[in-house]
């Protein structure tokens, strides 16, 4: 028997890319014992330690660009461009309200206390309530309050966990990395902007245009979308580096690579392919470590 600790790193909608690497693990007869997320990662990873994996995978495979669109409920406040609570009231609709205590598989959230300046980890308690919080990427999605934390992405300090799974003689650590580096044999123009900057960019000159028809005064909130998206990109700088330490420190025995220019942030629709990008990384990525 194989048994697997599984890593799920954050990366937005490149997460979606989880699903193929769980199926493949799965199909070539691996049990996986223990799941360790962050951000999409933690999503992911929740629902399938939930046993509703096949579920949120359909639902997602019927998404549209306007079925995302209308996902996002927006707020313009200087935390965030998001709120979030559409997006989960959606999930909890498909598969339920979900206690992480419940699952048959330990199942571990890594979210940020940024008042405190600590990693926070769910490991029991509600699944929405953990997710909500492992997904608050900063300048993104507003920051979740719980007692005296205030909580955000857990890949601001540990965007691929691999410090937290309990391995025991056996098991092999299988880690998913969403922040790969695009494919030296593919290179992309100068002139032609990186994928997910594009899509990024093309989706907050959407946001402009929707404020603007509503509020003709409302240039300023405008331009703070100017600003999160100088934020983000900085954000993503960090968490790549420090996605390369953990590694660096615990080398997983598969280490299966998603380039971070496989989709762009909000690009949710693009289910099928990215499913399919993941059982080919996971592939490519035993191959190697053979």
């Amino acid at each position: 028997m194989k048994n697997v600790r599984l890593v799920l790193g954050s990366g937005s909608a490149r997460g979606i890319a989880h699903i193929g690497v769980i199926e493949e693990l799965e199909k070539e007869g691996y049990t996986i014992k223990e799941v360790v997320g962050c951000s999409m990662g933690a999503l992911v990873g929740g629902i399938y330690a939930a046993g509703c994996l096949p579920q949120y995978k359909e639902w997602l495979l019927k998404l549209s660009k306007l079925d995302v669109f209308r996902l996002f409920d927006f707020t313009f406040s200087v935390q965030g461009l998001i709120k979030g609570e559409r997006v989960f009231l959606a999930i909890e609709e498909l598969i339920g309200d979900q206690q992480i205590d419940d699952f048959s598989i330990p199942f571990t959230a890594v979210a940020v206390d940024v008042l405190n300046r600590e990693e926070v980890y769910y490991r029991r308690g509600s699944l929405f309530k953990a997710l909500r919080a492992s997904i608050a990427i900063p300048t993104l999605f507003t920051p979740v309050p719980d007692g005296g934390a205030l909580l955000v992405d857990g890949g601001v300090l540990n965007p691929l966990p691999l410090n937290l799974v309990n391995k025991e003689e056996g098991d092999i650590v299988v880690a998913v990395n969403l922040n790969g580096k695009p494919a030296p044999c593919a290179p992309q123009p100068l002139t032609v902007e990186n994928k997910e900057k594009a899509a990024y960019l093309r989706m907050l000159e959407a946001f402009r245009t929707q404020i603007l028809k509503m509020d003709t005064k409302a240039e300023e909130k405008a331009a703070y979308m100017g600003f999160f998206a100088l934020l983000n990109t900085s954000y993503e700088l960090t968490q790549d580096k420090v996605a390369e330490l953990m590694v660096h420190i615990h080398q997983p025995d598969i280490m299966v690579t998603i380039s971070r220019d496989s989709c762009g942030v909000f690009e949710y629709y693009r289910a099928e392919e990215l499913i399919e990008e993941g059982r080919k990384a996971f592939h490519k990525a035993r191959q190697l470590s053979q």
